[in-house]
């Protein structure tokens, strides 16, 4: 097997790129069977991680824009209660 980075490190545009070549390499249909199963089970953890990265993007957008357009507000929240802390 081959050696690579953890899914969860790579950044998006490495993932990306990543997924992108192992892509272009099934289709070309030159690999072994082996490595072509090998290729094709990175290639879906990349696209798992992918996936969720995007989802939490656009939620995280979607936030921003509702703070945006008033129909909804952040609001700060409130500060721990500290009243059981060590006074040394």
């Amino acid at each position: 097997m081959a050696d690579y980075k953890n899914v969860e490190e790579l950044t998006y545009k490495e993932a990306s790129t990543e997924l992108e070549l192992i892509i272009r390499s099934l289709e070309s249909g030159d690999m072994e069977l082996e490595q072509s199963l090998e290729s094709y089970t990175r290639g879906v953890e990349l696209l798992k991680s992918l996936r969720t990265r995007l989802s939490e993007a656009e939620q995280k957008v979607s936030v921003l824009l509702q703070d945006v357009d008033g129909t909804d507000r952040l609001v700060p929240g409130e500060p721990a209660d500290d009243s059981d802390a060590l006074n040394l």
